[in-house]
Parts: structure tokens; sequence; C-alpha cells
């Protein structure tokens, strides 16, 4: 399932066949080729748990004309090959790319991927991590067929005004052929539509805006998450020749003093960091399995939850836009420091994930926030000129939502004036015992006098360890069930109980597996900071935290000036 609506009603546009052929080249692969799902990764093989290397999939697909070959998420190196034509290349697990065939002959062709998952030194953002690093096509594939012109992107930007909505659309269309045309392109959301004629020059994109008056509409929050279409066609002598369909949600995001307001509203943060990861599955998480998370963090008390620490599936977005449930999104970038930092691709690969990141998710209401380079070297003038140049380009990229990064817990930092909120990691109680109200006092009066003062303080990760099932009736054992729970309780009772903070991400929703290099610090080469283990087992601390949440969402802990809104 690409997206949980139909995409394309005009197009011709079909998912491939879910068995492929799977050939693994490289030592430690398999003996022969075999058939395999995708999306899926290739680790949830039994033979290839610790496949690092090549994998080349192949299937037969039936197809003529302009064919464009969409592919999800390829992890974390792909190449796309049709009939042995390389099509594309793209490196990053976490965001689509296109391959283009134009004037293929009508009939069946092979289309093979290949991925590889082996760090290099090519590779600057893929190295071993706090997470893993899988190999496979991770996300769907699709082939569609184009006619001369197609649409590459529609993004609308919902802005409220006195007299009701507005949608501000921007379309964008690739025109194929070297020869220059002409197009009406129509744009129409909540009963009302907007058309513009546009030139097509060849072998170019042309990016057409407009407005379309929505008037007195039905906003998009977290109680009400009403979603509305957008559909754009494209019109080619007088023919609709391509369409492109999307949802929105008619809300808006501002800052105002040390408040994140959505409608007007402030904002009362309650959300857990999610890694894109479930038990046998690992990175190709079944829809299912998305709605179960959806639910059992809900059930906790949470309405909202960071995607640390790249982009996420657009599936696991549809459907925090269908239950309300905000999101932080932030690109790929996690734990390098300035020596990293320096690496000859490391900034051109992560722009190129920020740029994927907007142009593909730019839709989604349930996104409030844009994020990057988590605990990365801000305390330096080289790494503090990276934040700078990403944070405003996600700004550049869009106007309409805020930015931020999630920092160390360390002093020095260099770029609290640059984000529109302030966002910190914070582990008092876990990797120190420092209690945690001094921990955050002492950041925040730090965050205030070096660039932060007046804006709104995040606590992005906060959290402690414990294996599923270890139990210590005296909860004082590290890694045990209780001594979780019991840190969670301080630590939540101490974010949440500080008037200056937004809300708090705990570290983390579930168990997820690391690299294997990092086994020495991470018991079952996993970080088992978890509520849930990877299978969602339950811990202790699943309780603790319900009850904290669902306390505070109840006004038992909220300490807002007198007359704000607490939104929930």
């Amino acid at each position: 399932m690409e997206r949980v609506f139909m995409t394309h009603e005009i197009r011709k546009s079909r998912e491939c066949a879910p068995i492929w052929t799977l050939t693994t080249p490289d030592a430690g692969g398999l003996d022969r080729p075999e058939k395999v799902i995708v999306p899926g990764v290739w680790e949830a093989h039994p033979a290839l748990r610790n496949y690092r290397g090549r994998g080349i999939y192949e299937q037969q697909i039936t197809c003529g004309g302009n064919v464009r070959i969409w592919l999800g998420g390829v992890s974390f190196r792909g190449s796309v090959y049709l009939d042995d034509a390389l099509l594309a290349e793209h490196y990053g697990a976490y965001t689509g790319f296109e391959g283009l065939a134009l004037n293929v002959p009508a009939g069946e062709h092979t289309l093979r991927v290949e991925a590889d998952n082996r760090y290099g030194d090519d590779s600057a953002l893929h190295i071993p991590n706090d997470y893993y690093c899988y190999g496979g096509i991770n996300r769907l594939v699709v082939v569609e067929e184009l006619g001369q012109c197609y649409i590459t992107r529609c993004h609308v930007t919902p802005v409220d005004g006195a007299d009701g909505w507005t949608a501000e659309a921007e379309v964008a269309i690739h025109n194929l052929s070297g020869e220059g045309t002409r197009g009406t392109v129509s744009v129409s959301v909540a009963g009302k539509t907007a058309t513009a004629e546009v030139e097509l020059p060849g072998n170019r994109t042309t990016v057409v805006t407009m407005k379309i008056v929505c008037g007195i509409v039905a906003t998009w929050t977290p109680e009400t998450p009403k979603l509305y279409t957008v559909k754009a066609v494209l019109e080619m002598d007088g023919t609709a020749a391509d369409d492109w369909i999307d949802r929105i949600g008619f809300r808006e995001i501002r800052i105002q003093g040390n408040r994140i307001l959505l409608n007007g509203a402030p904002l009362r943060l309650r959300g857990f960091n999610r890694h894109e990861e479930y038990g046998a599955f690992g990175l190709s998480v079944p829809v299912e399995g998305m709605m179960r998370d959806l639910q059992l963090m809900r059930e906790m008390g949470a309405n909202c939850v960071r995607t640390c620490h790249y982009p996420n599936d657009p599936l696991f977005l549809d459907l925090c836009d269908e239950t309300g449930m905000l999101v932080w999104e932030e690109s790929h970038a996690r734990g390098l420091d300035e020596t990293k930092m320096r690496h000859p691709r490391f900034m051109d690969q992560l722009r190129a994930s920020t740029e994927e990141m907007i142009e593909q998710h730019f839709n989604h209401p349930s996104i409030f926030i844009w994020g990057c380079l988590n605990e990365c070297a801000d305390d330096t003038e080289y790494g503090a000129a990276c934040y700078r140049e990403i944070l405003g380009m996600l700004k550049h990229l869009d106007g309409s939502r805020p930015v931020t990064a999630a920092l160390l817990e360390r002093p020095g930092g260099l770029v609290y004036g640059e984000m529109d909120a302030v966002s910190v990691n914070l582990y008092p109680q876990w990797y120190h015992d420092t209690p945690v109200r001094d921990a955050l006092e002492r950041k925040i009066r730090e965050i205030r006098e070096n660039g932060g003062e007046g804006k709104p303080v995040i606590v992005s990760e906060i959290g402690a360890g414990a294996i599923y099932g270890f139990h210590d009736p005296l909860g004082e054992a590290k890694w045990s069930e209780e001594r979780q729970g019991r840190i969670l309780r301080d630590q939540i009772a101490g974010v949440l109980g500080n008037p200056e903070v937004t809300g708090v991400f705990l570290w983390q929703f579930a168990d997820v597996r690391v690299a294997d290099e990092w086994f020495a610090g991470r018991p079952k080469t996993y970080n088992n900071k978890g509520a849930v283990d990877e299978y969602r087992r339950p811990k202790l601390a699943y309780q603790t935290v319900r009850e904290m949440f669902r306390g505070d969402s109840m006004g038992l802990h909220c300490v807002h000036d007198h007359g704000d809104q607490c939104l929930s």
C-alpha cells in the first residue's frame, strides 16, 4: 500500500507485485536466489540477519511508453534498471526517488533494483549508530505510464484570514519532451477550484502558483482531524492528461513568545520518539503495525511523536493525519561529531535528505515542526555553521512551520538563537545522578543566556532503559523494569512541572536494534529504553507513562499561565 487513499485517477499507476527474486552476491548471503516480499528488509530473512552487502531484486513488469518507476525507499544505496538500462541512483534509506524511461516498447520488461547497505567512504549519514542500517527495498515500488507532461508535486499551504481559509497551491509540472507546449492546470479543494493557463517549455519543470479561496471550513486539530482531498489536474488540448491527489488539513502553526500555537491555542506536547522499526520486520513496518503503535501511544496519553532520526514512511504520516497525532519530522543525521560532519559528502547528503523530506511530505497536516541534526556538533563553529545552513534551508523550503533541532545536554551550544523552538535531550537519573529539576533549570538558564530568550523549550529526549522481563523488587538494579519506571516518573514530573517547557518526547516508544559496533553499551544489541519492547510487549514503564501523561492531559500537572488553553 503506497498511501491510505488513491493518489491518481487519470495517471496509469500501479503498485508492483509483492514477490520479487532476491540475489545476494557478497559473502554471508544466500546460497541461491530466493523469492522475498517487497517492501521488506533482507534482515527479516533468517539467513540474512547480519548480512551487510548488496542485494539484487528482480521481477517482470508489463509497461510501455514513458515509464516512471517510483521507489519509496531503498536501504541505503539504491539503483534502478529497466532491461539493464540504468534509470536512477539514490543515497538514503528514508526518502523516495524516481527513475524515468522514455519511449519504452509496450510489453514485458525486467525491472531490477540493486540495494547496498555496506558502510563505506561514500556514506556520511549511514554509519554504525544507535539504530540499525538495514538493507533492501524497504518501501513500496510503483510503476506509472506518463504522457508528454506530468505533475511532479502539488504543495498546498492553508492560510487563515478574516474571511476564512485560503489554500495557497504550488504545482510543479515537468515536460519530458524537447518541444514546448501549453496546458491548463486546475486545483480543487473543499468544493472550490482555481485554474491557470501555463506554458511548458521542453525538458523543464514549470511551477505554477494559485490561491483557492475556501472560506469557512472545518479545521484540523488533534481532537477533530478533519482532512480535505486536494486534486490537481493537468489538461492538454482540452483533455485531462495527468492528475495528482493528496490530502490537507486546514490548520496554522505559529510561535508566540514561548508557546507553539495550533490554530491560536498553545500546544502541550506529551509524546514519544519512535524509530521506524518493528520486531522481525525491521525498517519495513506493516501498516497494521504502524496503526498499532499509534493506538498504544494514544492509550498512554501521548498526543505527538518524533520521527527520530529520519523521515518516515508516508503511510505512517497518513495515519497520523487521520488520527490527529502531531508529528515532529526531521531529516537524517544523528550523533555526528565535527570530524564526521567534515566528511566530504556530509552536507550534500544532508541537504538531499532535507529537500526530499519536505518535497515529499509537505502536505501532511500532522507535521507541526521540522527538525534536523540530532545531537551533532552544535558547540563548535564548524558544526554550528552546518546547523545554520540546514535550519535556514528548512525555513526556505517551508515558511509555514517552525524549525528546531534536538541538542545534546552538554553546555556550549551556539545555535539556540537560530531555532524557532529550542530542543534539548536530557538524561538525568540515568546517565548522571543530577536531580531532574536541577538539570532542566540549569539547561534552560543556559539557553536563555545564549540566544534562546523568549523561545519555546522542548525536552526532545528523556528516559531510562530496561530489559523486558528483568525485574528487581527493590527497584535499584540497572536495566530492571522497576528502576526504569521510577526514573521515568521523576523525569516526567520534573519536565511537565516546569512552566517554561512546552512539552516532552520520551526516549523512547519501543526498543530498537542498534549497530553491532554498539554492543558493549547496549544489552542484547538493542537500545532498551522503550516503554514497550521490540514486539510491543508493555514494560512496567507503560503504566507509569500512562498515569503521568493522562494526568497531565486532565490538568494535574498543567502549570501554564492562567487563561492558557492546554491543547491535547
